[in-house]
Order: C-alpha cells, then structure tokens, then sequence
C-alpha cells in the first residue's frame, strides 16, 4: 500500500508538471496607448480615480427609473446573460471531462452453440468508460480555455450592461432636447402666426406692403414645418427608448421641455486603470487567455494519450446465477495512443492555436486603443463644449434683445418689417443651436462615462 501511495503521488506530480510544460505562460501585453491623456491637465485630472456607479452618475429621477426598468426588460441584455449560463455549461463538460464516468452496465448474449443449443451469457456490473488520464494536460488546457471563455462571457454582459445605460440615458436626454425644440418651435409659431395677423391687418388698411405680407406667410408656413419635423423627431426618439427599455415607457418618466436631467461628473483617472475598468477589454483579455491555453491543448496532442477502460461486475450463464459465488470479477484495460502519421494534422493544429493568440492579442490592443480614442475624444468634447455652450447661450440672449428692438422700431414706424422677419429666424436659429449644444454637452458626459468603464454595476 505504501508503494501504490508513492506511485499514485508520483503520477499526480508527473500530470500536473506536464500540463504546466504544455501550455505557455501567460502575459499580458504591454499597453500600446500612452500614459496621459492628450488633452489639457484640467481637463483630465491624474491618479486613481474609482468610476461611480450609474445610480450615482444618474442624479435625474425620472432618468434612474428609466434605466433600472431597461436592466430588467432589454432583450440583447436578457440574451448576454443567458449566453454566460450556456457557456457555463460548457465549461462544467470540460471540467468533467477529467473525471472517469462511471456506468451501470447491463448485457445479455444467445447464440447458437457449435455443437447444437444455445449458449447464454449474461452480465452485470459497473463500467468505466474510456478515461483519459491527463497526462500531458491536454484536458487540463481544454478546461482553462472553457474557463476562460466563461469569464469573457461575463465582461460581455457587463459591457452589455454599461452600452444599454449608456444608449438609454443619450436616448432620454434626446427626448429631452425633442421636448424643449417643440416647446420653442410652437412659442416661435405663435409669434408668428401673430406677426402674421397684424401684417394682414395693416395691409388691409394700405400700412403694410404685399412684399411684407408674403414675408409673414412665408415664416409662418416655415416654423409649421419645423412644429411637423420636431414632432415626428420627438416620437421616433421616444420609439428608440421604448426598444432599449424593451416596453412602453411609462409617460410620467418620459421627460418634459423643462425636465434639466443632472449628470454627477466623472474623473477620468489615467489611461492604465482602463484595463480593469472597461469590461470589454477584460473581455478580450480573457479571450486571449483561452487562446492561450488552447495551445497548451494542441502541443499535448503530439505525445501519448493515455486511456483506461475498466469494469467490475458479475457474469453468467443463467440469469438466476448472475449474483451467485464466483460469478464476480472485473477488467481492466488500459491503452496509449501515439500519433505516428497524421499527415500534418497535429502540426496544422498547433499552427491554428498559435495564430489564433497572435489575433487574441492584436484583437486585445485594439480594444485598448479604441478605448483610449474614446476617452480622449469625450475629454476634447468635454474640454471645450463648457465654452461653446456659454456663447450659445449669450448668442440667444443677444437675439432676443435684438427682435425686442426691431420690433419696437416698426411699431414706431422707424424701420420696415423686415428687420423684424430677420431678428425672429435669427433667434430661433439661436434657441435651436443652444438646445442642441447643450444635447451634445450632457450627451458627451454620457460618452465619457461610458468610455471609462462605468455603468454596469448597480
């Protein structure tokens, strides 16, 4: 017994050492992205940081509901997560594939006896089926690889996760922004269906020109237009929210024309800490595992593979003596493969798990450096539209006093109507411009926040 322990000892060193020489030790590939950010230092402040979650990020009401109602509802989210569950699976196949299986085993056999009659032979017992015993981790490289694949269906669903709140969260601020266009567009029309009425009336009286009539139809029959674009805008946004949330958006959460949705900001840290806080690219890192161990799985193919068959049970050859004395025994029988001649198969093997890491790999630093792209366009974004805001923001302030004006001047017969035609397109022009900029704005801080990582967990 001793002896056995010593040999079953050595054989367990002698599997675990081979695996490890089969499979090449992973390491993780340098970052190709720079250290910094390129933008300036205000903008992109240095050190660790830790991303919030979105329930913080999210500081809006009516907003935070939106989006815990597309967790629970959205399809390709409900689809990313039964993936994890299949792929689980997977891998519990490759984990048990290095166990034996151990079956029940039942057979009977009549045929015709060489001198007249019949023989009977009749069986029982428990059979282990084909076992490979692991000898050179080939298994062992499988079940890493399944592992790993399991875990990268995890960083998908998380990455599903932070792109569904991120798309929603664009999607209602563009409701917004459709509400607030369409309460500015019908105040525009009513200042000109306005202008339009005292223009008829003026002209009826020989005070006004046909030149400034057919001005005042023509900018009243415009913001109708603009009133019919905006409207159908605003219910295709609202289609779009209700595909992401996965159901009809309850009215009350949709938002109103002076609903000001507030997002808490986010510290953008330094370009390393995106390795463990983006999940996509933990995804294609734990994608370039499994490709790594699949090589460990092709290497062991070229040496012996090592399988046991055993049963224990009872034979006879009446059925009623099938459990009787001397009727039992077993068998065992073990077999090692190696390939001689396979025409390059194991070789072409080996060559497509090798390739396969160098495209794990490439496919890894892609995905860091489109991470980097998109943090540094959203802080670029963010870097400048604070400015481009506070100039829209005067601009429409400016036309404002300048329609006031000009239309003071007409009512006092200092100047014709149309400065007053132009002051209104010019200020709606303006108010246009600002609620987009400030779309873009609030937009942007959704893109970073996305492109850094946050937003999965609740």
């Amino acid at each position: 017994m001793p002896g056995h322990g010593r040999l079953a000892s050595a054989l367990l060193l002698t599997t675990v050492l081979s695996a490890c020489s089969m499979m090449p030790t992973y390491e993780r590939p340098a970052s190709p992205v720079p250290a910094a950010w390129p933008v300036a230092e205000a903008a992109a402040p240095s050190g660790p940081a830790a991303v919030p979650v979105w329930s913080s990020f999210v500081a809006e009401p009516k907003l935070r509901e939106v989006i815990a109602l597309a967790l629970a509802q959205n399809r390709d989210l409900r689809v990313a997560t039964l993936n994890i569950e299949q792929v689980r699976a997977q891998y519990q196949i490759r984990r048990a594939d290095q166990f034996p299986t151990v079956n029940l085993a039942a057979s009977g056999n009549r045929q015709p006896a060489s001198g007249g009659g019949i023989n009977s032979t009749y069986s029982v017992g428990f059979a282990l089926s084909s076992w490979e015993i692991d000898f050179f981790g080939r298994i062992a490289s499988l079940k890493e690889a399944a592992l790993a694949q399991f875990l990268a269906s995890e960083e998908a669903q998380r990455a599903a996760q932070t792109s569904l709140v991120a798309s929603v969260a664009s999607t209602w601020l563009s409701v917004q922004a459709s509400s607030e266009l369409l309460d500015v567009t019908q105040r525009s029309q009513r200042t000109r269906e306005e202008s339009l009425r005292l223009i008829r009336l003026r002209f009826d009286n020989g005070a006004a020109s046909a030149l400034d009539l057919r001005q005042g139809e023509s900018l009243a029959a415009s913001a109708r237009a603009s009133l019919a674009q905006i409207q159908r805008q605003r219910a295709q946004d609202i289609n779009a929210l209700n595909l992401l949330v996965g159901g009809a958006v309850p009215v009350a959460l949709l938002p109103t024309a002076s609903d000001a949705a507030v997002l808490n900001p986010v510290p953008a840290g330094l370009p390393s800490e995106l390795l463990n806080r983006r999940a996509d690219i933990r995804q294609a890192e734990q994608q370039l595992v499994a490709a790594n161990a699949n090589i460990g799985a092709a290497r062991a193919a070229f040496f012996p593979r090592i399988s046991l068959t055993a049963s224990l049970g009872t034979a006879s050859s009446d059925l009623s003596g099938l459990f009787g004395s001397g009727s039992w025994g077993f068998t065992l029988a073990p077999q090692a493969l190696l390939p001689i001649f396979d025409a390059g198969r194991n070789q072409a093997n080996l060559q497509v798990a090798t390739v396969s890491r160098d495209i794990a790999v490439a496919q890894y630093e892609k995905a860091i450096q489109t991470a980097f792209r998109e943090v540094a366009d959203a802080l670029a974004a963010n870097a400048t539209l604070g400015e481009q805001l506070s100039a829209q923001q005067a601009l429409a302030q400016a036309e404002t006093e300048r329609l006031r004006l000009a239309d003071l001047r007409y009512r006092n017969g200092v100047a014709n109507y149309l400065d007053v035609l132009d002051a209104q397109r010019s200020l709606f022009a303006a108010q246009q411009s600002l609620t987009q900029t400030r779309l873009i704005e609030k937009q942007n801080q959704v893109a970073l926040y996305k492109a850094l990582g946050g937003g999965w967990s609740q």
